[in-house]
């Protein structure tokens, strides 16, 4: 069930941080660059929910400042993620583990610090400016940070399995 309060979504995204970095700590770069079947690796995943904090971030930002806001990206529509997400790992191709993990980190830092710079009204009395639907900033940062990270963790433990 998702988050309905400032307190609530602050717990769940840290504890669904702490279990992806715990997951994570001990991987070897080895272990991360390898390829799954569909050409993904762990440190793909990591960049990727990276990546989508900062999507969030700016799309929060842009609709605040009354910018139009483009989900999920400019020139991209909803049923395209595929195409994003594959474009996405083309462009993050040459980053390291390490540095997947520091803008995991970084990515972390920055939507706890929102969070927790926003009041429980920011976060969950009306939909979000620019989103064009009926979700709260809230609802958004979970999606974001602590859904992302539980996604990653359940596909990072089905890849060690596999190795």
């Amino acid at each position: 069930m998702a988050a309905s309060s400032k307190a609530d979504l602050l717990a769940i995204t840290e504890k669904e941080f702490s279990k992806l970095r715990t997951l994570i700590t001990p991987l070897e770069p080895q272990q991360a660059l390898l390829k799954d079947d569909d050409e993904t690796s762990i440190k793909d995943v990591i960049g990727h929910r990276a990546h989508w904090i900062d999507l969030f971030l700016g799309w929060y930002a842009d609709g605040q400042a009354g910018k139009e806001v483009y989900f999920p990206a400019r020139g991209y529509k909803w049923n395209e993620l595929r195409r994003y997400n594959l474009e996405l790992r083309q462009k993050q191709a040459n980053l390291s583990w390490d540095e997947a993990v520091q803008e995991l980190d970084a990515g972390y830092r920055n939507l706890a610090e929102f969070l927790e710079t926003r009041s429980n009204a920011e976060l969950y009395e009306g939909p979000m400016q620019g989103a064009k639907n009926n979700w709260t900033p809230g609802r958004w940062a979970e999606a974001a940070g602590a859904s992302h990270f539980r996604s990653a963790a359940k596909y990072i433990r089905g890849r060690l399995r596999s190795l």
